[in-house]
Protein backbone atom coordinates (compact mmCIF):
# COMPACT_ATOMS: atom_id res chain seq x y z
CA UNK A 1 0.00 0.00 0.00
CA UNK A 2 2.77 2.39 0.51
CA UNK A 3 3.26 2.46 -2.92
CA UNK A 4 -0.27 4.60 -3.24
CA UNK A 5 -0.52 8.01 -4.44
CA UNK A 6 -4.07 8.32 -3.16
CA UNK A 7 -5.24 4.88 -1.81
CA UNK A 8 -4.65 3.82 1.56
CA UNK A 9 -5.83 0.70 3.26
CA UNK A 10 -9.28 1.96 3.25
CA UNK A 11 -9.98 3.97 0.06
CA UNK A 12 -9.39 7.94 -0.11
CA UNK A 13 -9.43 9.87 2.98
CA UNK A 14 -8.65 13.20 4.37
CA UNK A 15 -9.70 16.65 5.53
CA UNK A 16 -13.32 17.59 3.79
CA UNK A 17 -12.15 20.90 1.36
CA UNK A 18 -8.07 20.16 1.64
CA UNK A 19 -6.94 17.91 -1.53
CA UNK A 20 -7.66 15.07 -2.30
CA UNK A 21 -11.20 15.87 -0.55
CA UNK A 22 -12.25 18.18 -2.55
CA UNK A 23 -15.09 18.36 -5.12
CA UNK A 24 -12.98 18.69 -8.24
CA UNK A 25 -10.62 16.03 -7.11
CA UNK A 26 -13.95 13.41 -6.10
CA UNK A 27 -15.35 14.55 -9.41
CA UNK A 28 -11.78 13.23 -11.43
CA UNK A 29 -11.72 10.28 -9.17
CA UNK A 30 -15.85 9.02 -10.42
CA UNK A 31 -14.61 9.89 -13.80
CA UNK A 32 -11.11 8.14 -13.61
CA UNK A 33 -12.86 4.74 -11.43
CA UNK A 34 -15.80 4.74 -13.72
CA UNK A 35 -12.97 4.93 -16.97
CA UNK A 36 -11.47 1.84 -15.16
CA UNK A 37 -14.74 -0.09 -14.38
CA UNK A 38 -16.35 0.85 -17.71
CA UNK A 39 -13.13 -1.31 -19.39
CA UNK A 40 -14.23 -4.24 -17.68
CA UNK A 41 -17.76 -3.77 -18.69
CA UNK A 42 -19.51 -2.05 -16.30
CA UNK A 43 -22.81 -0.27 -16.18
CA UNK A 44 -23.67 0.74 -13.37
CA UNK A 45 -22.71 1.61 -9.83
CA UNK A 46 -24.42 2.32 -6.42
CA UNK A 47 -23.13 4.91 -4.43
CA UNK A 48 -24.37 5.68 -0.48
CA UNK A 49 -22.92 8.12 2.39
CA UNK A 50 -22.84 8.28 5.68
CA UNK A 51 -24.71 11.31 7.53
CA UNK A 52 -21.84 14.02 7.20
CA UNK A 53 -22.74 17.34 5.61
CA UNK A 54 -20.03 16.64 2.82
CA UNK A 55 -21.80 13.53 1.91
CA UNK A 56 -24.65 15.56 -0.03
CA UNK A 57 -21.28 17.82 -2.02
CA UNK A 58 -19.22 14.69 -2.53
CA UNK A 59 -22.09 12.42 -3.60
CA UNK A 60 -22.92 15.07 -6.05
CA UNK A 61 -19.24 15.38 -7.43
CA UNK A 62 -18.74 11.33 -7.97
CA UNK A 63 -22.20 11.30 -9.72
CA UNK A 64 -21.05 14.17 -12.55
CA UNK A 65 -17.78 12.35 -12.57
CA UNK A 66 -19.48 8.62 -13.74
CA UNK A 67 -22.25 10.18 -15.81
CA UNK A 68 -19.21 11.98 -17.26
CA UNK A 69 -17.54 8.45 -17.66
CA UNK A 70 -20.81 7.15 -19.33
CA UNK A 71 -21.65 5.06 -16.20
CA UNK A 72 -25.25 4.82 -14.69
CA UNK A 73 -25.38 5.85 -10.97
CA UNK A 74 -27.93 4.16 -7.92
CA UNK A 75 -28.18 6.73 -5.08
CA UNK A 76 -28.66 4.71 -2.13
CA UNK A 77 -29.14 7.82 0.23
CA UNK A 78 -27.80 7.52 4.02
CA UNK A 79 -26.60 3.66 4.45
CA UNK A 80 -23.86 1.74 6.45
CA UNK A 81 -20.64 0.49 4.78
CA UNK A 82 -21.47 -3.19 4.63
CA UNK A 83 -25.46 -2.19 3.55
CA UNK A 84 -23.71 -0.56 0.41
CA UNK A 85 -21.51 -4.08 -0.29
CA UNK A 86 -24.13 -6.22 0.33
CA UNK A 87 -26.43 -3.77 -2.22
CA UNK A 88 -24.02 -4.05 -4.91
CA UNK A 89 -24.23 -7.71 -4.86
CA UNK A 90 -27.65 -7.95 -5.18
CA UNK A 91 -28.37 -5.48 -7.51
CA UNK A 92 -25.61 -6.92 -9.65
CA UNK A 93 -24.18 -3.46 -9.58
CA UNK A 94 -20.75 -3.39 -11.02
CA UNK A 95 -19.16 -1.37 -8.14
CA UNK A 96 -20.58 -0.25 -4.92
CA UNK A 97 -18.98 3.43 -3.48
CA UNK A 98 -19.09 4.34 0.17
CA UNK A 99 -18.93 8.51 1.20
CA UNK A 100 -17.32 7.94 4.80
CA UNK A 101 -14.53 8.32 7.15
CA UNK A 102 -16.23 6.09 9.64
CA UNK A 103 -15.17 6.79 13.14
CA UNK A 104 -13.73 9.59 12.17
CA UNK A 105 -15.34 13.43 13.43
CA UNK A 106 -17.67 15.26 10.58
CA UNK A 107 -14.70 17.51 9.28
CA UNK A 108 -13.20 14.04 7.80
CA UNK A 109 -14.78 12.43 4.75
CA UNK A 110 -13.80 9.38 2.08
CA UNK A 111 -14.71 7.67 -0.74
CA UNK A 112 -13.84 3.72 -0.93
CA UNK A 113 -15.05 0.84 -3.45
CA UNK A 114 -16.40 -2.61 -3.24
CA UNK A 115 -16.38 -5.16 -6.14
CA UNK A 116 -19.32 -6.98 -7.64
CA UNK A 117 -19.12 -9.56 -5.14
CA UNK A 118 -19.20 -7.00 -2.26
CA UNK A 119 -15.38 -6.96 -1.21
CA UNK A 120 -12.53 -4.34 -1.06
CA UNK A 121 -11.53 -3.47 -4.63
CA UNK A 122 -8.38 -5.66 -5.74
CA UNK A 123 -5.03 -3.76 -5.93
CA UNK A 124 -4.64 -4.10 -9.35
CA UNK A 125 -8.03 -1.99 -10.01
CA UNK A 126 -7.44 0.56 -7.47
CA UNK A 127 -3.86 0.88 -9.67
CA UNK A 128 -5.43 1.11 -12.26
CA UNK A 129 -7.59 4.19 -11.04
CA UNK A 130 -4.67 5.69 -9.65
CA UNK A 131 -3.03 5.60 -13.10
CA UNK A 132 -6.46 7.16 -15.02
CA UNK A 133 -6.28 9.91 -12.00
CA UNK A 134 -3.10 11.15 -13.75
CA UNK A 135 -4.45 11.79 -17.50
CA UNK A 136 -6.56 14.30 -18.10
CA UNK A 137 -10.48 14.27 -17.37
CA UNK A 138 -12.54 13.95 -20.30
CA UNK A 139 -16.32 13.50 -20.96
CA UNK A 140 -18.18 10.95 -23.43
CA UNK A 141 -20.21 12.54 -25.86
CA UNK A 142 -23.86 13.54 -24.47
CA UNK A 143 -26.19 10.29 -26.32
CA UNK A 144 -23.80 8.24 -23.91
CA UNK A 145 -23.83 10.14 -20.59
CA UNK A 146 -24.35 8.13 -17.75
CA UNK A 147 -27.92 8.52 -15.69
CA UNK A 148 -28.72 8.86 -11.96
CA UNK A 149 -31.78 7.15 -10.37
CA UNK A 150 -32.90 7.31 -6.57
CA UNK A 151 -33.10 3.13 -5.33
CA UNK A 152 -36.14 4.24 -2.67
CA UNK A 153 -36.11 0.70 -0.90
CA UNK A 154 -32.03 0.16 0.41
CA UNK A 155 -32.87 0.68 3.69
CA UNK A 156 -35.61 -1.47 3.56
CA UNK A 157 -33.73 -4.36 1.64
CA UNK A 158 -30.68 -4.14 3.91
CA UNK A 159 -32.93 -4.06 7.13
CA UNK A 160 -34.52 -7.44 5.44
CA UNK A 161 -30.98 -8.95 5.05
CA UNK A 162 -29.83 -8.66 8.58
CA UNK A 163 -32.87 -10.21 10.02
CA UNK A 164 -32.78 -13.31 7.45
CA UNK A 165 -29.09 -14.03 9.60
CA UNK A 166 -30.71 -14.22 12.09
CA UNK A 167 -32.00 -17.45 13.21
CA UNK A 168 -36.01 -17.77 12.68
CA UNK A 169 -36.11 -20.20 15.54
CA UNK A 170 -35.23 -17.70 17.89
CA UNK A 171 -36.74 -14.37 19.04
CA UNK A 172 -35.47 -11.09 21.19
CA UNK A 173 -38.53 -11.00 22.79
CA UNK A 174 -38.09 -10.02 26.44
CA UNK A 175 -34.96 -8.20 25.67
CA UNK A 176 -34.05 -4.63 26.81
CA UNK A 177 -31.12 -3.31 24.29
CA UNK A 178 -30.00 -0.25 24.03
CA UNK A 179 -28.94 0.29 20.43
CA UNK A 180 -26.52 3.95 19.94
CA UNK A 181 -25.78 4.29 16.46
CA UNK A 182 -23.34 7.42 16.60
CA UNK A 183 -26.01 9.54 14.72
CA UNK A 184 -24.41 7.75 11.83
CA UNK A 185 -25.55 5.80 8.37
CA UNK A 186 -26.97 3.18 11.00
CA UNK A 187 -29.62 5.78 12.68
CA UNK A 188 -32.87 4.72 10.50
CA UNK A 189 -31.84 0.54 10.23
CA UNK A 190 -30.10 -0.43 13.59
CA UNK A 191 -32.61 0.05 15.91
CA UNK A 192 -35.35 -1.22 13.48
CA UNK A 193 -33.64 -4.31 12.72
CA UNK A 194 -33.34 -5.37 16.69
CA UNK A 195 -37.21 -3.91 17.01
CA UNK A 196 -38.31 -6.14 14.37
CA UNK A 197 -36.92 -9.19 15.89
CA UNK A 198 -38.88 -8.79 19.24
CA UNK A 199 -36.66 -6.54 21.26
CA UNK A 200 -37.42 -3.62 22.94
CA UNK A 201 -35.34 -0.76 21.70
CA UNK A 202 -34.28 2.04 23.46
CA UNK A 203 -32.36 4.56 20.90
CA UNK A 204 -29.54 6.72 21.31
CA UNK A 205 -27.92 8.48 19.06
CA UNK A 206 -29.74 8.21 16.17
CA UNK A 207 -30.66 12.10 15.25
CA UNK A 208 -27.67 13.19 12.61
CA UNK A 209 -27.80 16.90 11.87
CA UNK A 210 -24.48 16.28 9.72
CA UNK A 211 -21.92 17.47 12.37
CA UNK A 212 -22.65 15.60 15.51
CA UNK A 213 -21.73 11.81 13.66
CA UNK A 214 -19.52 10.09 16.44
CA UNK A 215 -19.53 13.15 18.69
CA UNK A 216 -19.67 11.40 22.36
CA UNK A 217 -20.99 8.61 21.03
CA UNK A 218 -21.03 5.66 19.20
CA UNK A 219 -18.28 2.60 19.25
CA UNK A 220 -15.37 5.23 19.59
CA UNK A 221 -16.90 6.69 22.67
CA UNK A 222 -19.07 4.34 24.86
CA UNK A 223 -19.66 6.30 28.29
CA UNK A 224 -23.03 6.97 26.92
CA UNK A 225 -24.22 3.71 26.38
CA UNK A 226 -22.62 2.49 29.63
CA UNK A 227 -24.80 4.85 31.28
CA UNK A 228 -28.15 4.24 29.50
CA UNK A 229 -27.69 0.80 30.01
CA UNK A 230 -27.77 0.86 33.72
CA UNK A 231 -30.12 3.73 33.67
CA UNK A 232 -32.51 1.92 31.69
CA UNK A 233 -31.88 -1.28 33.44
CA UNK A 234 -31.04 -2.84 30.29
CA UNK A 235 -29.81 -6.33 29.20
CA UNK A 236 -27.24 -5.15 27.13
CA UNK A 237 -25.95 -2.23 24.78
CA UNK A 238 -25.04 -2.44 21.24
CA UNK A 239 -22.82 0.43 19.93
CA UNK A 240 -22.48 0.92 16.53
CA UNK A 241 -19.75 3.48 15.00
CA UNK A 242 -20.87 6.37 12.02
CA UNK A 243 -20.49 3.86 8.72
CA UNK A 244 -21.67 0.91 10.77
CA UNK A 245 -18.75 -1.57 10.23
CA UNK A 246 -17.77 -1.69 13.97
CA UNK A 247 -19.53 -3.08 16.84
CA UNK A 248 -18.48 -2.65 20.59
CA UNK A 249 -20.83 -3.91 22.72
CA UNK A 250 -21.98 -3.55 27.11
CA UNK A 251 -23.59 -5.98 29.49
CA UNK A 252 -25.91 -4.73 32.11
CA UNK A 253 -23.50 -3.97 34.09
CA UNK A 254 -22.01 -1.29 31.90
CA UNK A 255 -19.13 -3.25 31.46
CA UNK A 256 -17.66 -2.40 27.63
CA UNK A 257 -17.12 -5.65 25.31
CA UNK A 258 -14.80 -4.83 22.54
CA UNK A 259 -13.67 -6.86 19.24
CA UNK A 260 -11.29 -9.16 20.95
CA UNK A 261 -14.25 -10.17 23.76
CA UNK A 262 -17.22 -10.29 20.85
CA UNK A 263 -15.15 -12.47 18.12
CA UNK A 264 -14.31 -14.92 21.23
CA UNK A 265 -18.09 -15.13 22.16
CA UNK A 266 -19.22 -16.09 18.21
CA UNK A 267 -16.35 -18.78 17.91
CA UNK A 268 -17.19 -20.05 21.33
CA UNK A 269 -21.38 -20.56 19.78
CA UNK A 270 -20.04 -21.54 16.53
CA UNK A 271 -17.86 -24.18 18.66
CA UNK A 272 -20.59 -25.20 20.09
CA UNK A 273 -23.23 -25.59 17.21
CA UNK A 274 -20.40 -27.54 15.66
CA UNK A 275 -20.16 -24.95 12.70
CA UNK A 276 -16.55 -23.36 13.57
CA UNK A 277 -14.25 -24.15 10.32
CA UNK A 278 -10.94 -23.45 10.94
CA UNK A 279 -9.51 -20.72 13.45
CA UNK A 280 -10.24 -17.48 14.52
CA UNK A 281 -8.28 -14.16 12.66
CA UNK A 282 -7.04 -11.65 15.05
CA UNK A 283 -4.45 -8.49 14.48
CA UNK A 284 -1.26 -7.65 16.01
CA UNK A 285 -3.03 -5.46 18.61
CA UNK A 286 -5.78 -8.24 19.80
CA UNK A 287 -5.53 -8.62 23.38
CA UNK A 288 -3.42 -11.91 24.43
CA UNK A 289 -6.25 -12.62 26.14
CA UNK A 290 -8.24 -13.64 23.05
CA UNK A 291 -5.34 -15.61 22.41
CA UNK A 292 -4.71 -17.63 25.70
CA UNK A 293 -8.72 -18.04 25.91
CA UNK A 294 -8.84 -19.95 22.34
CA UNK A 295 -6.16 -21.81 23.23
CA UNK A 296 -8.31 -23.47 25.98
CA UNK A 297 -10.76 -24.61 23.12
CA UNK A 298 -8.07 -25.87 20.39
CA UNK A 299 -9.05 -23.17 18.43
CA UNK A 300 -6.61 -21.89 16.27
CA UNK A 301 -5.82 -18.10 16.18
CA UNK A 302 -3.16 -16.01 13.51
CA UNK A 303 -2.66 -11.96 13.64
CA UNK A 304 -2.55 -10.23 10.68
CA UNK A 305 -1.52 -6.93 10.24
CA UNK A 306 -3.98 -3.77 11.91
CA UNK A 307 -6.48 -2.84 9.66
CA UNK A 308 -9.64 -4.58 8.43
CA UNK A 309 -8.36 -5.59 4.67
CA UNK A 310 -5.47 -7.92 6.39
CA UNK A 311 -7.71 -9.60 8.36
CA UNK A 312 -9.73 -10.63 5.30
CA UNK A 313 -6.45 -11.32 3.65
CA UNK A 314 -5.60 -13.59 6.45
CA UNK A 315 -8.92 -15.42 6.36
CA UNK A 316 -9.25 -16.14 2.93
CA UNK A 317 -5.08 -17.39 2.82
CA UNK A 318 -6.04 -19.86 6.03
CA UNK A 319 -9.97 -20.70 4.56
CA UNK A 320 -11.52 -19.42 7.77
CA UNK A 321 -14.37 -18.02 8.56
CA UNK A 322 -14.25 -15.16 11.38
CA UNK A 323 -12.05 -12.44 12.41
CA UNK A 324 -12.12 -9.55 13.79
CA UNK A 325 -9.64 -6.03 15.37
CA UNK A 326 -10.07 -5.23 18.83
CA UNK A 327 -11.46 -1.71 17.53
CA UNK A 328 -14.69 -3.28 16.67
CA UNK A 329 -14.68 -4.81 12.80
CA UNK A 330 -15.91 -8.41 12.95
CA UNK A 331 -15.81 -10.31 9.78
CA UNK A 332 -18.19 -13.58 9.51
CA UNK A 333 -17.51 -14.52 5.89
CA UNK A 334 -20.71 -17.05 7.34
CA UNK A 335 -23.11 -14.15 6.54
CA UNK A 336 -21.13 -11.33 5.18
CA UNK A 337 -18.19 -10.16 2.97
CA UNK A 338 -17.30 -6.92 4.63
CA UNK A 339 -17.33 -6.29 8.06
CA UNK A 340 -21.03 -5.61 9.48
CA UNK A 341 -21.90 -4.18 13.14
CA UNK A 342 -25.46 -4.98 13.10
CA UNK A 343 -24.69 -8.52 11.84
CA UNK A 344 -22.33 -9.60 14.05
CA UNK A 345 -24.15 -8.30 16.77
CA UNK A 346 -26.97 -10.45 16.43
CA UNK A 347 -24.41 -13.28 16.23
CA UNK A 348 -23.85 -12.00 20.00
CA UNK A 349 -27.32 -12.10 20.58
CA UNK A 350 -27.75 -15.54 18.69
CA UNK A 351 -25.37 -16.79 21.43
CA UNK A 352 -27.46 -15.21 23.96
CA UNK A 353 -30.78 -16.61 23.23
CA UNK A 354 -29.49 -20.12 22.58
CA UNK A 355 -27.07 -20.65 25.84
CA UNK A 356 -30.00 -18.66 27.66
CA UNK A 357 -26.84 -16.97 29.19
CA UNK A 358 -26.45 -12.83 29.31
CA UNK A 359 -24.23 -11.03 28.00
CA UNK A 360 -22.10 -10.84 31.36
CA UNK A 361 -22.03 -14.67 31.58
CA UNK A 362 -20.90 -14.91 28.13
CA UNK A 363 -17.74 -12.78 28.93
CA UNK A 364 -16.92 -14.83 31.81
CA UNK A 365 -14.21 -17.13 29.43
CA UNK A 366 -11.73 -15.17 28.65
CA UNK A 367 -9.60 -12.46 31.21
CA UNK A 368 -7.85 -10.05 28.89
CA UNK A 369 -4.89 -8.83 30.06
CA UNK A 370 -3.62 -5.47 31.13
CA UNK A 371 -2.79 -2.89 27.84
CA UNK A 372 -1.38 -0.01 27.72
CA UNK A 373 -1.12 2.23 24.01
CA UNK A 374 1.54 5.08 23.99
CA UNK A 375 1.77 7.00 21.26
CA UNK A 376 5.30 8.89 20.86
CA UNK A 377 5.41 11.80 18.36
CA UNK A 378 8.17 11.92 15.92
CA UNK A 379 9.16 14.25 13.41
CA UNK A 380 10.10 11.37 10.57
CA UNK A 381 14.27 12.45 9.99
CA UNK A 382 15.12 9.52 12.27
CA UNK A 383 13.49 6.03 12.17
CA UNK A 384 13.09 5.02 16.31
CA UNK A 385 11.75 1.42 14.86
CA UNK A 386 15.83 1.08 13.94
CA UNK A 387 17.20 2.40 16.67
CA UNK A 388 19.61 -0.05 18.98
CA UNK A 389 18.49 1.32 21.97
CA UNK A 390 15.04 0.76 21.47
CA UNK A 391 15.60 -2.73 19.84
CA UNK A 392 17.57 -3.27 23.03
CA UNK A 393 14.79 -2.07 25.09
CA UNK A 394 11.94 -4.44 23.38
CA UNK A 395 14.12 -7.41 23.55
CA UNK A 396 14.76 -6.99 27.15
CA UNK A 397 10.80 -6.63 27.97
CA UNK A 398 10.02 -8.91 25.97
CA UNK A 399 12.23 -11.44 27.84
CA UNK A 400 10.66 -10.24 30.91
CA UNK A 401 7.29 -10.81 29.91
CA UNK A 402 8.05 -14.61 27.98
CA UNK A 403 4.87 -16.29 28.38
CA UNK A 404 2.88 -13.75 30.40
CA UNK A 405 2.45 -10.83 28.35
CA UNK A 406 4.11 -9.64 24.90
CA UNK A 407 5.03 -6.05 23.15
CA UNK A 408 4.59 -4.19 19.88
CA UNK A 409 5.76 -1.24 18.53
CA UNK A 410 4.14 0.34 14.94
CA UNK A 411 3.87 3.18 12.78
CA UNK A 412 0.88 4.69 12.66
CA UNK A 413 -1.07 4.44 8.98
CA UNK A 414 -2.56 8.11 9.33
CA UNK A 415 -0.20 10.04 11.61
CA UNK A 416 3.62 10.89 12.67
CA UNK A 417 3.48 8.82 15.36
CA UNK A 418 5.13 5.25 17.01
CA UNK A 419 2.33 3.02 18.82
CA UNK A 420 4.21 1.70 21.57
CA UNK A 421 1.69 -1.14 23.13
CA UNK A 422 2.83 -3.76 26.41
CA UNK A 423 0.34 -5.81 27.67
CA UNK A 424 1.09 -8.42 30.95
CA UNK A 425 -0.57 -9.47 33.68
CA UNK A 426 -0.22 -6.54 35.79
CA UNK A 427 -1.26 -3.00 34.67
CA UNK A 428 1.60 -1.31 37.13
CA UNK A 429 4.15 -3.42 35.31
CA UNK A 430 2.66 -2.73 31.69
CA UNK A 431 3.17 0.72 32.97
CA UNK A 432 6.43 1.00 34.05
CA UNK A 433 7.68 -1.16 30.88
CA UNK A 434 5.54 0.76 27.99
CA UNK A 435 6.90 4.46 29.46
CA UNK A 436 10.62 2.76 29.74
CA UNK A 437 10.51 1.99 25.83
CA UNK A 438 8.63 4.85 24.98
CA UNK A 439 10.83 7.16 26.37
CA UNK A 440 13.80 6.06 24.93
CA UNK A 441 11.83 5.93 21.56
CA UNK A 442 11.72 10.06 22.48
CA UNK A 443 14.98 10.43 22.93
CA UNK A 444 15.64 9.13 19.10
CA UNK A 445 13.80 12.37 18.00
Amino acid sequence: MSNRKYFGTDGVRGLVGQYPITPDFVMKLGYAAGKVLAGQGTQKVLIGKDTRISGYMLESALEAGFSAAGIDVGLLGPMPTPGIAYLTKTFRAEAGIVISASHNPFYDNGIKFFSQSGEKLPDAVELAIEAELDKEMGCVESAKLGKASRVNDAAGRYIEFCKSNFPTSISLKGLNIVVDCAHGATYHIAPNVFRELGANVIEIGTKPNGTNINDGCGATSMDAISKAVVEHNADLGVALDGDGDRLMMVDHTGYVIDGDEIIYIIACNDLLSGRLAGGVVGTLMSNMGLELALQELDIEFARSNVGDRYVMELLKEKGWQIGAENSGHIINLYHTSTGDGIIAALNVLTAVCKQKKSLFELRQGITMLPQLLVNVRFSGQNDPLQDTAVLAAVDEVNEILTGRGRVLLRKSGTEPLIRVMVEGPEMEEVTALANKIADLVKLVD
